[in-house]
């Protein structure tokens, strides 16, 4: 066939099944609207030719990422079908993605699925296997990740380091991992961040539904979370960036988890936590605190006494209802002298618990 016609129909492709080769790419002269791919390899070899990536039933080799990292802007990217990875101990992450005014959205029953059941150990991070975090959201900035089933992840789900980026209608279900050894799987770990909103999230996990370790101006509403630890600020301290300041978090429930709100400071660390609010958040069998607030933080297990290098401060405390268990302990507050003041609590009504004896500096407008 004579090359100019070659040339005339390559020009009009719209749809690109697998990954276009360099030739075709360049015969173009531009990006393919859409680009269909089966392999993880294709897809990172071939992102930057592509506006609309659609990843179908991938399936990820053992010790690889499916790295999607400095996209071109403006590049939509949908999964569809079953994404798997294969088994390797290793830190992963199992999905990288970056870039500016990204879309990252799931199809019609489609499925991210960890099989974290191959690592869980009952250790999360904290020994036995080595095992990978499942997705990277990091200088994902000016975007939006929407809609995205995931499933059973080794250890940590969403690890977010950007800036002004939207996670709306996220579902994760690591529920597999309650009898099954599942640990340190928490759903959003937020640092050195800014302009972050997570809503409408249905969160099943073994850890913290939200933890927010640094950054400024988060907001998490609308979101369910059941089985794991709670939404929590921290733990702050002992990191780069150890500076927390105006997150909101609203309009919430928290259900069969360990802890409801919660924040946590490290043990003998430096930084801040600030302008924080917690509203509207509805409370049922918790197993050990309803509202936990505590300055002697330590992987682990607390110290039980608190330390003054990260003082909390400016914390909004309204509307926080619902039920933990008998055993539990309704409210916990542990602060160093002089370094909880300035908050605000109101509309607090836990019950089913009971009272502590342990609180120490309690600041006042508080109640434990």
């Amino acid at each position: 066939m004579h090359s100019s016609l070659i040339y005339l129909m390559v020009l009009g492709a719209t749809s690109i099944s697998a990954a276009p080769s360099p030739s075709r790419a360049s015969l173009l002269g531009k990006k393919a609207s859409t680009c269909t791919f089966t392999s993880a390899a294709s897809a990172s070899a071939s992102k930057k030719s592509c506006s609309d990536i659609v990843l179908k039933d991938i399936e990820v080799p053992a010790g690889e990422t499916l790295d999607l990292s400095d996209l071109e802007d403006g590049t939509k990217v949908t999964f569809e079908g079953t994404t798997t990875f294969g088994y390797k101990e290793w830190e992963g992450p199992l999905i990288r993605v970056s870039g500016s005014d990204i879309t990252v959205t799931g199809g019609e029953s489609h499925l991210i699925d960890g099989d974290g059941s191959r690592w869980w150990d009952g250790e999360g991070n904290n020994g036995g296997k080595t095992k990978p975090k499942m997705f990277y959201a990091h200088k994902l900035d000016d975007s939006t990740i929407t809609g995205l089933n995931v499933k059973n992840t080794p250890v940590n789900a969403f690890s977010i380091q950007a800036n002004n980026l939207i996670l709306d209608g996220i579902t994760f279900d690591n529920s597999d991992g309650d009898s099954n050894g599942g640990h340190n799987t928490d759903a959003f770990n937020v640092g050195e961040s800014s302009y972050i909103t997570i809503k409408n999230a249905n969160v099943k996990n073994q850890d913290d539904c939200l933890a927010v370790n640094s950054g400024e101006n988060i907001i998490f509403t609308g979101g369910s979370c059941s089985g794991g630890h709670g939404l929590s600020i921290g733990s702050v301290g002992g990191r780069d960036d150890n500076t927390v300041k105006n997150v909101t978090i609203s309009d919430s429930t928290i259900s069969n988890s360990q802890n409801g709100v919660r924040i946590k400071t490290v043990y003998d660390a430096t930084g801040s936590v600030s302008d924080i609010t917690y509203s509207n958040i509805e409370l049922s069998n918790i197993s050990k605190y309803g509202i936990v607030i505590q300055q002697d933080y330590k992987n682990g297990s607390p110290t039980g006494n608190p330390t003054t290098g990260v003082p909390i401060t400016d914390v909004t405390i309204d509307t926080i209802t619902g039920t933990v268990a008998d055993d539990a302990t309704e409210i916990y507050i542990l602060c160093g002298e002089g370094s909880c003041s300035d908050w605000s609590w109101s509309g607090v009504d836990i019950t089913g618990g009971k009272k502590s004896d342990d609180c120490m500096n309690v600041p006042s407008g508080a109640s434990c």
